[in-house]
């Protein structure tokens, strides 16, 4: 008992997007009347149908089966051959049962997305952006980046220029925009500029950014000069109009009642000179102890509160949380690099992102203390200035914790850009 099959075209070849067609062939050799199911296994389950999927047969009969494959145009059906395997069960036979195998081959194509986050920048040296490209095709996508401005006033510069995205991944390439011409003082200028992925086999594509370039000097410095220098000039009107005159006044005075009293007794010693030289000696000795001590200035001193030394740092923490359904349920993610373990971390800005627009609870942590916690459904992209900087002393580590409510590709893929000090 049990049946033989027979698949008509053991190699075929599909597109995605589209459907490949073939049939399968089972005879029953049994004595009796059998049925028989019919199913794909292998990695081409998911796109691979039979009809009809029950198939009822005398015995020494013949029937046939059309199998449909039809991968998705998307990063699920990967390109490249994908072997399968059409299982025919039989119902009163089951160890008869047979596995006929071919192999079906999905030609590749290529589908990018590009995003430039933040969409636009301010700085007055350079702005810095992130470019996000996704590959949506079923293959491997080597890219080349490059930045373009339509008026030739920006430079480009990428942390990665070339480099090859997974299907069904995305990647995160930093890039800063420099203006070739800086200016002291001014209006802000405008620069718009287009990033663009190329790749082999694939139509270039583009994702439009902007610069906002401010002057040189802070808006705040040239009222704050100019308040100083009237400062400046009244304190020297009021010393040559009013404290001067004041203060010669008064060192007069104070002169003349000092000198007074020693012109007297000047005068009573040099009468009384003739009567005797002890006399006169004693006179002049009052005479010149009249006189009175120059006095000891008085000193004093103080102290100016400098800069905090420190060395400029900024890096990034890329969290992939799966979805779960527990709200409590927080995946940590940490430095790459943490500083150095004598060194004390200061944050003063910080840049989420949530390109994908997953939902759920991302947290900003020193340690297991909660310092600040953001919605993912919210925000793109988000840039905060922290009002009062952070400091994280030796030993204590910069974590972020997700709790993935939601995900448009399985997990909630999330970052946190960070900028400081090392001190």
């Amino acid at each position: 008992m049990g049946a033989i099959t027979s698949l008509e075209q053991p190699s075929l070849a599909v597109n995605p997007g589209e459907q490949a067609h073939c049939v399968v062939q089972i005879r029953n050799t049994g004595s009796i009347v059998d049925q028989f199911a019919v199913d794909v296994i292998g990695d081409a389950q998911q796109w691979a149908t039979a009809e009809p999927r029950v198939v009822n047969l005398m015995p020494g009969d013949m029937g046939t089966v059309s199998l449909t494959f039809a991968p998705p145009r998307s990063s699920e059906a990967r390109a490249g051959q994908t072997p399968f395997g059409v299982r025919v069960k039989s119902r009163e036979d089951p160890e008869g049962s047979v596995v006929d195998e071919g192999v079906i081959t999905v030609a590749p194509f290529i589908d990018l997305r590009a995003e430039v986050t933040p969409r636009t920048s301010h700085g007055r040296m350079s702005g810095r952006h992130e470019l996000v490209i996704d590959n949506l095709g079923n293959c491997p996508a080597e890219v080349e980046l490059i930045a373009t401005d339509t008026e030739e006033r920006l430079s480009f510069r990428f942390r990665q220029p070339t480099l090859t995205v997974e299907p069904g991944t995305a990647a995160f390439v930093p890039f800063t925009a420099k203006p070739h011409k800086r200016y002291l003082r001014g209006a802000e200028r405008k620069h718009q500029f287009q990033a663009t992925v190329l790749t082999t086999g694939g139509e270039p594509v583009n994702a439009d950014g902007a610069f906002i370039q401010n002057q040189l000097l802070p808006k705040w410095l040239l009222p704050a000069l100019a308040a100083l220098l009237a400062l400046i000039i009244l304190a020297v009107a009021l010393w040559f109009t009013v404290i001067k005159p004041e203060v010669q006044s008064t060192a007069k005075e104070a002169a003349q009642e000092q000198v007074t009293p020693v012109i007297s007794i000047a005068n009573q010693a040099q009468q009384q000179a003739s009567s005797a030289q002890q006399q006169a000696s004693q006179a002049q000795a009052a005479a010149g102890g009249g006189a009175p001590k120059p006095g000891t200035p008085g000193t004093g001193t103080g102290t100016g509160a400098g800069d905090v030394p420190g060395t400029d740092t900024d890096f990034r923490i890329v969290a992939n949380a799966p979805v779960t359904a527990d709200p409590n349920n927080f995946k940590k993610f940490g430095m790459d690099t943490p500083p150095p373990a004598d060194k004390t971390l200061v944050v003063t800005d910080f840049l989420l992102q949530n390109p994908y627009g997953d939902t759920g609870i991302i947290r900003l942590q020193r340690d297991n203390q909660v310092l600040a916690e953001f919605g993912l459904g919210n925000f793109r992209a988000f840039d905060y200035h922290v009002g009062q900087t952070w400091r994280f002393a030796p030993g204590q580590h910069l974590v972020i914790t997700v709790n993935c409510a939601s995900a448009t590709s399985g997990t909630c893929r999330s970052s946190a850009s960070f900028s400081g000090k090392i001190q």
